[in-house]
């Protein structure tokens, strides 16, 4: 042990108070353990000479604890003893995005490699979540054992094979007691041009050392009620940097978070390198608890607020006339007739800007070598003679924000990052606009993504935390659901009729199965113009776009940020009946997000009963029925509300009536729906 760690435990031991203790969350070392929480969680560590080992995890609220019998460091990369460990304890305070934290930083030194653990600890959270960051030089274990088939090692008897202290890089681990775990793992699927099954579940009950896909693991004591979760804060396991095949590494009540996102010379002597992130939540009780645990840590990321993470967007791209059509004298058009609709942010796609991209109209364009044009991103002169301050003033009287595209030079692993992070600020200064859509990503490197970072938080700092970014997840290795998240939601999904693959249906379907994991108020979701390309569609399909009321194709939208996929212009005056719900809405999109919203009913299929709830506290929120196209005027749904109470739902939105019903097992609750494709926004209250 080294004489700078001996001090630091030295002094805690004499002292026997917290380096930080607070009533909202705490850090200190006492002797030789390292405690850290909140009101909900505390996690204990041996300090084990700055490599921590978890000895215990307690639910607070429920009085509980899960024990471990662990030996090995929860972070283990390298061989070798630490040295020169300390802890650190400091407040991070809100910036206006995330919420205020607590973080400890453990760090030692193993030979040539100085190491970082950044625990984040949030005041109402179940969850704690850590950042790793590296200097120096290493040499990562390499194990290809992980990923070799079990069908060729030997049988039981031979317990050398069956051994399991094999060294994987591992960024955070959790030796349990207990053989009676049961896990899920979760994985997830962007570049949405090419996939539109979104994510994968996986229900498995330890044994032998095993590898498993996803960003998410959910772990069940069966005998307990106990449990804990990993989120792994990382791209999506496809799209993932160095990706040897697999996330989690699990052995009975053994389980591991694995994939640094990094191969060894990523690591530099002169600066430090952030890999890929992990927290460790827990709960007691069944998958509403898991699931709460879940979205209270995702809720800390970034603060949702009406004046920027709220929006009815109108983007006119969806009529695929790309960029034949923008100029001042449509946009001006556009904004009138969105706000007629009840938009409340007019977006700007390709074809704003002088430089021209290859996804013109027009041959030539191209995102090579951008800032040789140094006009690239100033407002094209033909097409905008007076800039943009026409449109952004019109908005304004309107009371519609205007956003624009942007497409962030790749070349080179964003070399050009800077160049990019000025010209986003220049026209947040020149215009005040605070809403970017982020196309066009590709992250082949760790470099890349440093860069790309770099981006964000220059933007970020240099407009006061004002802009918010709509990351594009439909093509290329992005950051995906569950990483960046604290830059702004996620554009999912391109859908065309002009092609024929937008099914109403489907793009619920996609929101539905996401926000059981990832928040649905994070995401945008589309509706197109029904009217438009009918034929494309035969004419006996049931699901065609043209067979759902345009009240219907809003509201698929409503737990998310809906998205006007379409030239407002393109509309028949009948669309415009739908303008009474977009503006019915925006008075309740707000305190609708601010609930934990998961998915209800069964899963979208065309001929479901299904939807989405708000849980805003424990006695009321909002509840979100679909009746698809199926025979049952009647439907009844599991819901999370909870069994045997009373509860009254009062209808905001859509065709539903006011009624009172007792909650069944699963949640069952049955609502009447006359017609087919319709649905019903409820307020409700329990009794």
């Amino acid at each position: 042990m080294s004489k700078k760690s001996i001090i630091t435990i030295f002094l805690s031991a004499i002292w026997t108070l917290p380096l930080w203790g607070g009533q909202q969350y705490y850090a200190f070392l006492k002797g030789d353990t390292l405690r850290m929480g909140n009101d909900y969680m505390e996690r204990t560590m041996l300090w084990n000479n700055g490599a921590p080992v978890t000895v215990s995890l307690t639910d607070k609220q429920h009085g509980k604890t899960i024990p471990t019998q662990g030996k090995q460091p929860d972070f283990s990369i390298v061989k070798g003893i630490p040295t020169n460990a300390t802890l650190t304890v400091g407040e991070i305070l809100t910036n206006g995005i995330h919420a205020s934290y607590l973080q400890a930083t453990v760090a030692c030194t193993i030979g040539s490699l100085n190491i970082e653990r950044r625990y984040r600890i949030y005041a109402d959270c179940p969850a704690i979540a850590c950042d790793t960051y590296l200097k120096g030089q290493v040499e990562l274990y390499q194990n290809k054992e992980d990923n070799r088939s079990n069908a060729d090692r030997k049988n039981i008897e031979h317990t050398a094979d069956m051994a399991t202290g094999v060294k994987t890089p591992t960024l955070d681990r959790l030796q349990l007691k207990g053989n009676h775990w049961s896990a899920r793992t979760v994985e997830f699927f962007d570049y949405t041009d090419w996939n539109d099954n979104l994510i994968t579940e996986r229900t498995w009950l330890p044994y032998r050392r095993n590898t498993y896909r996803g960003n998410l693991l959910f772990a069940h004591n069966v005998a307990t009620r106990q449990g804990f979760f990993f989120l792994k804060e990382a791209p999506c396991s496809s799209t993932q940097l160095h990706y040897n095949g697999s996330d989690f590494v699990a052995d009975f009540s053994d389980f591991m978070v694995v994939g640094l996102g990094i191969v060894s010379n990523d690591v530099k002597p002169d600066s430090w390198i952030r890999i890929y992130g992990c927290v460790t939540g827990i709960y007691t009780g069944d998958e509403q608890e898991a699931l709460t645990a879940l979205r209270l840590y995702q809720k800390q990321l970034r603060h949702h607020t009406a004046a920027q993470d709220e929006m009815i967007m109108l983007n006119t791209w969806g009529d695929r006339s790309q960029d034949a059509k923008i100029d001042e004298a449509f946009c001006l058009a556009e904004l009138d007739r969105a706000a007629r609709m009840g938009i409340t942010l007019f977006q700007l796609d390709d074809g704003w800007q002088s430089g021209k991209s290859p996804n013109s109209k027009t041959a030539g364009g191209s995102f090579k070598d951008i800032w040789k044009n140094t006009d690239y991103w100033t407002p094209n002169p033909m097409k905008f003679p007076h800039g943009l301050k026409p449109i952004v003033e019109k908005g304004k009287k309107l009371g519609i924000r205007i956003g624009l595209w942007f497409n962030p030079s790749i070349q080179n692993d964003f070399a050009d990052w800077q160049k990019d992070a000025q010209a986003i600020i220049g026209l947040y200064k020149k215009y005040g606009i605070c809403c970017f859509k982020i196309d066009g990503l590709q992250i082949p490197t760790k470099t890349a993504e440093q860069n790309l970072r770099r981006l964000f938080d220059t933007v970020l700092e240099q407009t006061n935390h004002e802009v918010i970014f709509n990351l594009d997840a439909t093509a290329g290795r992005r950051g995906g659901y569950h990483y960046m998240n604290e830059y702004g939601n996620i554009f999912l999904e391109n859908r065309y009729t002009d092609w024929g693959n937008y099914y109403p249906y489907r793009t619920l379907r996609n929101l539905w199965m996401l926000s059981r994991y990832v928040p649905a108020e994070k995401m945008q979701i589309e509706f197109l113009n029904k009217w438009r390309n009918a034929d494309k569609y035969d004419t006996v399909d049931p699901f065609a776009p043209a067979r759902y009321s345009f009240d219907y194709l809003f509201a698929i939208t409503l737990a998310a940020q809906p998205l006007a996929w379409m030239e407002a212009s393109n509309l028949p005056g009948e669309a415009y009946a739908t303008a009474s719900l977009l503006k019915a809405y925006q008075s309740l999109q707000l305190r609708f997000h601010k609930g934990v919203i998961l998915p209800i009913g069964e899963e979208p299929s065309g001929r479901s009963w299904t939807g989405f709830q708000s849980i805003v506290s424990d006695t009321e929120g909002y509840l979100i029925v679909y009746r698809e196209d199926n025979g049952q005027a009647e439907g009844t749904i599991d819901t999370w509300l909870p069994k045997g109470k009373k509860v009254t739902f009062t209808p905001v939105m859509g065709s539903g009536r006011k009624s009172t019903a007792k909650v069944g097992a699963q949640g069952k609750v049955s609502f009447e729906l006359k017609d087919k494709n319709s649905f019903a926004l409820y307020q409700y209250r329990i009794k």
